[in-house]
């Protein structure tokens, strides 16, 4: 008998959980994973306010849909901007890689059979990156990565989020991304 598919799916916030929820949770006859576990880690997520903001809408939504999640304790915002600092145009690929990361060895640790993310949602994301990272990480700890484009149900899960009365924030989470909601850069004009 094959052994039970676990997937531990790394959750950056409840919106964008909502339509990957939704496809995993549907009840269809390929259902793909037998058990589906969150994971809330985000250590890049500033102020701590937000953080604990993002935190409490995932669990309203979890507890209403009786939907397992763990919450990962540590918070380690200055080992993020440690590791950024300087290299702010490629921070993201810092902040997605160390996710994955601690999600990819949670997964071993804990005996899933799969990891993936709800970063694969975002349009704003880079799903190569992704994507590449998730299998190179696969490598690594030996628990198989979940890919799937999530970006289709993109209007999708804006309505589902809605329809939860979800807390929906306005920038991706770390200091310079909400930084850059308020001063967009300008083209010059000659």
């Amino acid at each position: 008998m094959e052994s039970d598919k676990k997937l531990l799916l790394h959750i950056c916030c409840s919106p964008c959980l909502m339509y990957p929820y939704h496809v995993f949770s549907s009840a269809s006859p390929d259902k793909k994973f037998d058990k589906i576990i969150g994971y809330f880690y985000n250590p890049n997520i500033h102020p701590y306010s937000e953080y604990l903001r993002r935190e409490e809408s995932l669990k309203t939504f979890s507890e209403a849909a009786g939907f397992k999640v763990i919450y990962e304790k540590d918070y380690d915002m200055e080992e993020f901007i440690r590791n950024v600092v300087f290299r702010e145009e490629n921070r993201c690929y810092y902040c997605v890689g160390n996710r994955l990361e601690k999600t990819a060895a949670f997964a071993k640790s804990s005996k899933f059979t799969h990891f993936s993310t709800t970063l694969l949602y975002s349009r704003h994301q880079d799903h190569s990156y992704i994507r590449e990272t998730g299998f190179n990480l696969q490598k690594k700890y030996g628990v198989n990565f979940y890919y799937e484009d999530f970006r289709e149900g993109h209007k999708e899960g804006i309505e589902l989020s809605k329809g939860y009365g979800l807390y929906r924030q306005n920038y991706c989470g770390c200091i310079y991304s909400e930084k850059e909601r308020f001063f967009r850069k300008q083209t010059s004009i000659k």
